[in-house]
């Protein structure tokens, strides 16, 4: 069974059910393991097929740790086959959901230099109620000026899930195509 390596940097955990979700879809078709790109240090990159990464955003950003993993793999990453997604609040928004419309994954591949096999966006998920202080009033300020959820006692999910099962089957379809 040909190896499926889930690489995530997340924030509040919510890419993480994102890849769980993904895992789940190839399970019976991929042998996967879901790490964080901090827990790669002992990791064979060049004994799997397949790579997929999910990163987070926050106040516009992903982690530094994101570019600095592929910066470092990238050579092994072009030898494989390879996704990326990022995971945001903005594509929430119809007109800001897809690859070609979304700012961060746009500032992602000029900063990044990479071209994954796929790629992917997905809407997140806000959760005020487990915010500390700092991060609740500032996400409510940014939904504020971005007409979004501002209700600080409410958690609100985004996430398109036929998107996340569409995308599981497009690595489905590609690591079939590739080996």
């Amino acid at each position: 069974m040909k190896k499926l390596l889930l690489l995530y940097s997340s924030t509040d955990g919510h890419t993480i059910k994102i890849l769980e979700r993904i895992k789940n879809n190839l399970d019976n078709i991929l042998d996967s393991d879901i790490l964080s790109l901090d827990q790669t240090s002992s990791t064979n990159l060049e004994a799997v097929e397949c790579i997929i990464i999910g990163a987070s955003i926050r106040y516009g950003r992903h982690k530094p740790s994101v570019y600095k993993f592929i910066k470092q793999h990238k050579s092994i990453l072009e030898n494989k086959v390879t996704g990326f997604f990022n995971v945001n609040a903005v594509a929430r928004k119809l007109d800001k959901n897809e690859v070609n419309t979304n700012p961060y994954m746009k500032k992602f591949l000029k900063l990044s230099g990479w071209k994954p096999n796929l790629l992917s966006v997905f809407a997140g998920k806000i959760s005020y109620p487990s915010y500390g202080f700092f991060d609740k009033h500032m996400i409510r300020f940014i939904m504020w000026m971005s007409k979004g959820p501002t209700d600080i006692t409410q958690t609100y999910e985004f996430t398109d899930w036929q998107k996340v099962d569409d995308f599981s089957m497009q690595i489905k379809n590609l690591n079939k195509q590739e080996y």
